[in-house]
C-alpha cells in the first residue's frame, strides 16, 4: 500500500471515521482504523482513492476520500492515535506506505511510523440498508438536536435511550421520552416511495453524532431495510463531504417503544405565552437557590408569570416577568433543568406553555410573536414535579 493524499482532506476524513471508535473496545483490533487504497466501488464515483473504515459491532462509520494511489493495499492502525497525529500535520501533502509491520507517515520533514494491526482479523462492515430517501443535511440535524432534548440516559431503560424514527410518506416523526418528558419532532423529506411506512428506534447519542457529523453536503440518504434481507435490525445514512462519501450503520434497539402520542392533550384550559429569553434567564437565577430535585415554582395570573424556588429555612428566590395569560390562573412547578433542556430547544423569540391542569403536563411550543401561530413541528410535554408545602 503506498498512497499521497492533501492533509487537510485525509485529516478531515480521519477525524470523522474515528469519532465512532468505543473508548472501551471489546477487542483490541476494534481500536483499529481500517485504510484501504484502491478502486473505489460506490457512488463516490469511479476511480483510485481511499476507504476509511472503522466499526465496534453496533456502529459503523466508513468514509471515502480521493487519493493518489501508487500501490493498492490495506493496513489497520491505531485510529485514536492516526487522527491525533493528522490533526497536528503541517498543512503539506501526506505520503503512507506500508513498510514491514509498520505503515510509514511522511509530511513534509514529518515522519511517523505507525505498529500495524492484524488487519484478517477485522470484522467485515455490516452491509447498507435499502435506502429509503433523502432530506435535507441542515434541517435534519436540526431536527434531531431537537428531538434528542428528551431521550433518557439510563442505560438500565434502554428502550428510553432511543429515538423512535417514524417514516410515513413525505414525513419524517421524531419521538423521544425520558418518562418525565417527552419531544415529538415532524420534518418533510424526499421519500424513495411515496407510500413508504417504516420505523426504527435509533440510539438517540448516535442520531445526533451522526446527524451533526453529516452537514458537509446538502442531503443525508436515510437507509432502512424493509424486510429481513440486507441491512436488517440496522439504520444506516450516507453523506457527502470532502469529495467522497461518508457513510454511518448502527444497530437498532431492541424493544416496544411506549405509545406516548395520546400523552399530548387534545384541549387546553390556560395558554400563556412568554419572552423565551427572559424566562431562561429567570430560571436560571431562581433555580440557583433550589435543593436538589426540587422544583420551581411558576405561578401565572394578571398578565405576569411570577417565578419562586427555595424554603423559608434556606435561601428564596423570586421574579415575575410579563406573560399574556388566556385561561384560568394557574400554579405548578418543574424541575427547572428539564424546563430549561426544553426552552433552548426552541428558537422562536416567543413560547407557548399550554395547561389542561396544575398536575397535569405541560406542552411547550415556539411562537414567533405574542400574537402568531404556535409551531406544530416541535413540541416538549414536561411533567409537572410536586411544589413543596
Amino acid at each position: 500500500m503506498k498512497f499521497r493524499v492533501e492533509r487537510d482532506v485525509l485529516a478531515d476524513a480521519v477525524a470523522w471515521t474515528a469519532r465512532a471508535l468505543p473508548i472501551r473496545p471489546s477487542a483490541p483490533v476494534l481500536a483499529g482504523l481500517l485504510i484501504e487504497a484502491g478502486q473505489l466501488s460506490d457512488s463516490a464515483g469511479a476511480g483510485e482513492g481511499l476507504t476509511l473504515s472503522t466499526f465496534d459491532y453496533e456502529t459503523s462509520a466508513r468514509a471515502t476520500l480521493n487519493a493518489d494511489v501508487s500501490d493498492e493495499g490495506r493496513a489497520l492502525v491505531s485510529g485514536r492515535l492516526l487522527a491525533d497525529i493528522c490533526r497536528s500535520l503541517p498543512n503539506k501533502p501526506v505520503d503512507m506506505v506500508i513498510d514491514g509491520a509498520k505503515v510509514t507517515l511522511t509530511c513534509g520533514s514529518a515522519r511517523f511510523s505507525l505498529q500495524t494491526m492484524p488487519v484478517e482479523d477485522y470484522p467485515a462492515l455490516p452491509v447498507m440498508p435499502e435506502a429509503r430517501g433523502t432530506v435535507k443535511s441542515e434541517l435534519f440535524a436540526h431536527a434531531v438536536s431537537q428531538a434528542v432534548t428528551a431521550a433518557g440516559r439510563d442505560d438500565m431503560l434502554p428502550v428510553l435511550t432511543g429515538v423512535r424514527v417514524e417514516l410515513d410518506g413525505s414525513s419524517i416523526a421524531m419521538l423521544a421520552t425520558d418518562r418525565f418528558r417527552l419531544s415529538q419532532r415532524e420534518l418533510s423529506w424526499n421519500p424513495s416511495a411515496a407510500d413508504i411506512t417504516a420505523a426504527a428506534l435509533v440510539p438517540a447519542k448516535v442520531l445526533a453524532d451522526t446527524a451533526k457529523s453529516l452537514t458537509g453536503g446538502a442531503d443525508i440518504t436515510i437507509a432502512l431495510s424493509s424486510g429481513s434481507g440486507a441491512g436488517e435490525g440496522i439504520i444506516g445514512f450516507e453523506g457527502s463531504a470532502g469529495g467522497g462519501i461518508r457513510r454511518t450503520t448502527t444497530r437498532l434497539l431492541d424493544g416496544e417503544f411506549p405509545k406516548v402520542r395520546s400523552l399530548f392533550p387534545s384541549e387546553h384550559l390556560t395558554l400563556a405565552r412568554v419572552n423565551k429569553s427572559e424566562l431562561i434567564d429567570s430560571v436560571k437565577r431562581v433555580s440557583l437557590v433550589a435543593e436538589r430535585n426540587t422544583a420551581v415554582q411558576l405561578q401565572f395570573s394578571d398578565g405576569v408569570l411570577t417565578l419562586d424556588a427555595g424554603s423559608g429555612e434556606e435561601a428564596m428566590a423570586s421574579e415575575s416577568i410579563e406573560a399574556s395569560i388566556n385561561g384560568d390562573d394557574i400554579t405548578t412547578g418543574f424541575n427547572p433543568q428539564f424546563l430549561l433542556d426544553g426552552l433552548t430547544a426552541i428558537e422562536t423569540p416567543f413560547v407557548e406553555l399550554a395547561f389542561t391542569q396544575a398536575s397535569k403536563p405541560v406542552v411547550l411550543s415556539g411562537v414567533g410573536s405574542l400574537e402568531g401561530e404556535a409551531d406544530s413541528e416541535f413540541r416538549y410535554l414536561l411533567m409537572p414535579r410536586r411544589l413543596l408545602s
